[in-house]
């Protein structure tokens, strides 16, 4: 018995240091300007592919390896976004934008394929599995909204030449999708802990749709080392900006409230400073938390199945600051890099302080993390007026001082018809004033596929170049198309929602970034009219049939032309007996 409970104990010891090298698991906090911190939660399984063709499935999820396995899918991308990040305050994205997609929910995916009717076949399999997964509307994604993207997406796994042709990429994307807990719910099942340990204990729906942005990530590809041996990857990442500030409201008081005087960090700097007179410093010089505050929740240990050569989390701040842990935790302090992890115990609850900075009397020499300069900036935006017809206009900003080299794709509804022809571009350097320049110039290479009433979107991407320290203005116009009453949403009026551009830039970092989505308006008729005109025809036809009616089959007789009837009988007869008794009484 002994040597059995000795054997067992060996062969799980030996699965689970397997599975903690399939698994890893890390959380990245960030502080941002204007009392914003970055939560970047990322999850990594590894599968071989002996064993996911054998489905022998440990770490990896078999709900979703079983739908990639029927749809022939070899990679997927799906992306739940929500808010905005904003580039001009927080600086460059996480990830280089390569885990962020347009609001709503954005999919694409490379399927075996021979056809493109095949293609579609699977990918239809693929969107009405993955919409009951992630309890989302992924089977809305139709003909009339996916393309194939033919410069903005390149695989990200290894894939052999003969492997990619016979792959087909589709592209489709729900900008009317509205995230919440229902998708993240799922997004959590798929991980080892379920949630219950490790950092995704800390993820709380609360919080995470309180945030002002907030992104849901999921992407499987191969990954192949150099002597040839591939795994299947899956990996998960959560990234959202967090209000320190309305993190640390008490639950039961949410209402922000004036700081105490003795809470207020000042710009001792500024030459108006005065015991009477405070200019708010910036927060990332004064600001602090708890683990607990900002998640509203302890972290309940780590996971056992993740790799333990891997810190769960680790805090992006300046060596200067003071941060304390719970006992039993090791700090690992970056030399390179204003940069510390924390290895934690696996039992018990862990939690982080960071405190407030010692102030200097002259408001100097504090280190804060300034955010990274992005390689561009980029906002979209609806020009024009009236119903008919309308104009979109982009602006790129090129801010460093080399050439910045990237595709620009639009993914536009039908009833958006686009005219190419008035594709325009407009350039000026900074500090000077904007001149005009051919399209020609900017615009290197030009994919346009034009929409089907009812069939198919339009599609148009774009190789574009700005020169440095320069803004380029692109503009098209289009016309709107009026749809079948039928076609109108319950929220006609609010407007139709039209997916964010996607840019992939190319030189000199291959980086990815989303514009904001837009708002575009329809011409809407009057849904009153229909009911009132049924009312109306209803009226008069109820008017002119029942007068015809009593023309044909009444009859005008006189009264004492008509017999008395049965009853009138026998009222006559109590009527009768009634007064006798009367008159005998």
């Amino acid at each position: 018995m002994a040597r059995l409970l000795s054997f067992l104990l060996f062969l799980f010891s030996g699965i689970l240091a397997s599975a903690s090298t399939d698994y890893h698991e890390q959380l990245n906090l960030r502080p941002l300007p204007l009392s914003g911190l970055l939560a970047s939660f990322n999850f990594r399984s590894n599968i071989t592919v002996d064993d996911f063709e054998t489905q022998n499935f440990r770490i990896f999820p078999r709900s979703l390896a079983q739908i990639l396995q029927y749809a022939g899918t070899r990679e997927l991308h799906l992306r739940f976004a929500l808010g905005r990040w904003d580039t001009e305050t927080w600086g460059a994205r996480p990830w280089d934008g390569r885990k962020e997609g347009g609001q709503g929910v954005e999919l694409w995916a490379w399927l075996d394929a021979q056809t493109d009717e095949e293609a579609d076949k699977k990918w239809l399999i693929l969107t009405n599995a993955l919409s009951g997964l992630f309890c989302a509307s992924l089977n809305f994604i139709d003909e009339t909204r996916t393309i194939r993207p033919v410069m903005s997406f390149q695989p990200e796994g290894d894939h052999s030449d003969a492997i990619l042709a016979n792959t087909r990429l589709l592209h489709g994307v729900l900008p009317h999708e509205v995230v919440c807990t229902e998708n993240l719910t799922p997004f959590l099942k798929l991980l080892p802990c379920k949630g219950k340990a490790g950092i995704a204990s800390l993820l709380d729906g609360h919080k995470l749709f309180d945030a002002s942005f907030q992104s849901m990530a999921i992407d499987v590809k191969p990954i192949c080392d150099a002597e040839g041996k591939c795994v299947l990857q899956m990996e998960e990442t959560i990234d959202m900006v967090l209000d320190v500030n309305r993190s640390k409201r008490p639950r039961d008081n949410p209402i922000p409230r004036p700081p105490n005087e003795d809470d207020l960090v000042c710009d001792t700097s500024k030459p108006y400073h005065a015991h009477d007179t405070c200019f708010p410093a910036d927060h990332l010089l004064g600001q602090d938390w708890t683990l607990s505050q900002v998640f509203g929740r302890p972290m309940q240990g780590a996971c056992p199945l993740t790799d333990a050569t891997v810190p769960p989390i680790c805090l992006h701040i300046p060596h200067s600051r003071s941060v304390y842990s719970s006992e039993g935790s090791h700090e690992i302090k970056d030399a390179e890099k204003p940069k510390r992890c924390y290895n934690i115990p696996a039992d018990g609850e862990f939690t982080l302080v960071l405190t407030q900075p010692d102030v200097v009397a002259d408001g100097k020499g504090l280190e804060i993390n300034e955010p990274e300069t992005p390689v561009l900036f980029a906002e979209r935006s609806l020009t024009g007026y009236g119903q008919e017809r309308g104009g979109v206009q982009a602006i790129l900003t090129n801010p460093s001082d080399e050439e910045v080299e990237f595709v620009y794709m639009e993914s536009l509804p039908w009833f958006m018809r686009i005219y190419l022809h008035t594709l325009s571009t407009r350039i000026s350097s900074t500090g000077s004033t904007a001149t005009g320049n051919n399209a020609s110039d900017i615009i290197k290479e030009i994919y346009y596929r034009p929409a089907l009433d009812r069939e198919r979107g339009t599609q148009l991407e774009l190789l574009v170049q700005i020169p440095p320290r320069c803004t380029v203005f692109l503009t098209y116009e289009f016309e709107k198309s009026i749809l079948r009453y039928t076609e109108y949403p319950p929220d006609a009026n609010r407007g139709f929602d039209v997916a964010a551009a996607v840019i992939t830039t190319l030189r000199p970092k291959a980086m990815s970034l989303r514009t904001t989505g837009l708002l575009l308006y329809l011409p809407t008729p009057d849904f009153s009219m229909p009911y009132n005109v049924i009312i109306l025809t209803s009226t008069a036809i109820a008017l002119a049939f029942g007068g015809l009616y009593n023309i044909i089959v009444r009859r005008m007789v006189g009264a004492n032309e008509v017999a008395p009837s049965a009853l009138k009988l026998k009222l006559d007869k109590l009527i009768s007996r009634i007064k006798g008794k009367t008159a005998t009484a």
